[in-house]
Formats: C-alpha cells, sequence, structure tokens
C-alpha cells in the first residue's frame, strides 16, 4: 500500500472572486477538499471533492459556495491537495 500525501495551499479572494477562483482551481485538479474561511478565519463552507465528480454534479456545491460569497466581503480558501 502506498500512503497518500496532502499539501495545503491557501488563496486571499474577494467575496465576489470567490466562485471564479474555486473554478479555477478545480480545472487544475488532484484536489481533495476546498475550505472557506471568513477574513477573521472561521471554517465557512468545507466541501469535499471525491474523484470524478464533474459538471452537473458539482453544480449544487457551487450554487452553495455563491451563496457564502455573497454575505463575505473576503474570504480565505484553503485547498487540499493530493502529491504524486
Amino acid at each position: 500500500m502506498s500512503e497518500e500525501k496532502f499539501r495545503t495551499e491557501e488563496f486571499k479572494v474577494e467575496g465576489e472572486k470567490l466562485i471564479g477562483k474555486i473554478k479555477e482551481l478545480l480545472h487544475e485538479g488532484n484536489i481533495r477538499k476546498i475550505i472557506i474561511k471568513d477574513k477573521e478565519g472561521k471554517t465557512v463552507m468545507e466541501v469535499p471533492m471525491t474523484f470524478g465528480i464533474v459538471g452537473l454534479l458539482l453544480a449544487p456545491q457551487l450554487a452553495a459556495i455563491g451563496a457564502v460569497a455573497a454575505l463575505l466581503t473576503e474570504a480565505t480558501v484553503v485547498v487540499e491537495k493530493e502529491e504524486g
């Protein structure tokens, strides 16, 4: 068995640009989890990304992220990516 390794990256974005940044990150691939935090650092939303989630299956998560973005002026996006 191989041991899976992960790394995290953080991005600060304005609330209105949140959806665009999430879509950009999803196109890069290898994402395991997306965590959205408010400007105080509190986790607002955590979205696990299962292998093969595409298209219409992702639409409900993007709609929820859009609703969160409308409430935030500034957000931090934490992305957990698989290494390898």
